[in-house]
């Protein structure tokens, strides 16, 4: 939950320059409905470009018939659903290859998700067994991406082939994990505006997944609907502090460097691939809402109201990390979760941060399972996520409401070329 903004909320089938599409008429066929996608723009109109970021603020709301007709590309440089603005829904799914299953099979399996993955991400039935789940419906900015995990490359016996920035995550003192849910060979992570589309392409993913690989954990979160708000703003999350202010951004000049792996990087089938890191943070909303919003405030470091730091300015104001109060007091406190998570502090460490919040119904002590599936990109994890982690494992703030309760490290390669699946130079090179 570090301090660093979340890819925030664009107008629905545009793209700079253009205007917004105009709400679909009632009874829109899907056919229509797809052309009027194409017309006004994709989310990821060129490989590797970010859109979702580049979007011009807009102070009207969407019109809510316009969110089906985003679309992202499959095809491209990097995969899809890692620089895309943040979905409505999102589901996150962790397989095992079955036993017996090695290379050949792994091979097969990504084969039919990627191609699955194409046709839904176009707005298109899968190829086949088709579930009608999303028949009415438009793309919906549907993003799936895919990514191995440690465990996958001795199971398919491509060990020299596992990148040593894959080693498993070191252990800290604040983590609750639950083996069960963490890890895994296989990850994919879907995402989309609409609850029925993502869910449409999550029962695809399973269904393809067929006899090669068993699902070992599934997750499931949600964002604020693009729309809802007068105006695209940085996420809140479910403790109500807008989430984060200072994540990369592609206009930065180093963002590629920390975010993607390079062309002529190691290894080679990780060229312009990131590596993600997955965690199920649970929130202790009870113990927190207990809190004043001066007491909030004081341990994330922000205001409530507008995320501006507690220094003073606007939400993009740099935070001023000696202001004291009339007192001598920092007014950014010493343990504050925004003052740990800088970059600045931490030298340089940077991870772009893209979660979903998460509901998982109320425990038999009346206490809700609800918070965050932090998801962070980064080129490095142990330049990234690793030692940021490892800072507020010492003594952040907000450590005492929040529970790391799984977590997950995976390598996600590079996107595939037209003809080619994810994961291709991996699996047949």
């Amino acid at each position: 939950m570090a301090d660093q903004s979340l890819p925030k909320a664009r107008t629905p089938g545009t793209v700079p320059g253009q205007t917004e599409a105009a709400p679909a008429p009632e009874g829109i066929s899907r056919r229509r409905l797809l052309g009027t996608a194409g017309a006004t723009g994709l989310v990821l109109g060129t490989a590797g470009a970010a859109v979702g970021y580049a979007a011009a603020p807009s102070d009207a709301a969407a019109p809510l018939t316009s969110l089906g007709t985003g679309r992202a590309m499959f095809h491209g440089k990097h995969q899809p659903g890692i620089t895309d603005g943040l979905q409505a829904r999102g589901h996150l799914v962790a397989f095992d290859l079955a036993a017996g299953a090695g290379r050949k099979e792994a091979a097969a399996l990504l084969r039919r998700w990627s191609e699955t993955a194409r046709r839904l991400m176009a707005g298109e039935p899968s190829g086949h067994d088709d579930t009608d789940v999303a028949r009415d419906a438009g793309p919906s900015s549907l993003t799936i991406t895919f990514g191995f995990g440690h465990s996958f490359f001795g199971r398919t016996g491509l060990e020299k082939q596992r990148p040593t920035a894959l080693d498993p995550l070191p252990e800290f003192s604040s983590d609750h994990l639950d083996k069960n849910r963490s890890n895994g060979d296989l990850w994919v992570q879907i995402g989309a505006n609409d609850a029925l589309v993502a869910f449409h392409a999550l029962r695809a993913i399973q269904k393809d997944a067929g006899s090669a690989a068993r699902v070992r954990w599934q997750m499931n979160g949600f964002n604020r609907s693009p729309g809802a708000t007068a105006h695209p703003m940085t996420a809140r999350n479910l403790m109500g502090q807008i989430d984060g202010t200072r994540n990369p951004k592609p206009s930065e000049a180093d963002f590629d460097q920390r975010i993607f792996v390079p062309e002529k990087g190691e290894p080679a089938w990780m060229a312009n691939g990131s590596y993600a890191v997955v965690r199920r943070i649970r929130m202790l909303l009870d113990d927190w809402e207990k809190l004043s919003v001066k007491a909030q405030e004081d341990v994330i470091g922000r205001r409530k109201s507008d995320g501006a730091a507690l220094s003073g300015g606007t939400e993009t104001t740099a935070m001023d990390l000696e202001k004291t109060d009339a007192k001598g007091n920092l007014v950014v406190p010493i343990n504050a979760h925004a003052r740990i998570t800088r970059p600045d502090q931490n030298g340089g460490a940077a991870m772009l941060r893209r979660p979903f919040s998460f509901h998982d119904g109320i425990d038999p002590d009346g206490v809700p399972d609800a918070g965050l599936l932090f998801i962070c990109w980064q080129a490095d994890p142990l330049r990234g996520f690793v030692p940021v982690q490892r800072k507020l494992d010492r003594g952040d703030a907000l450590s005492q409401f929040i529970r790391h309760e799984s977590s997950g490290l995976f390598a996600v390669p590079g996107g595939a070329a037209e003809g080619e699946y994810v994961g291709q130079r991996l699996l047949e090179g």
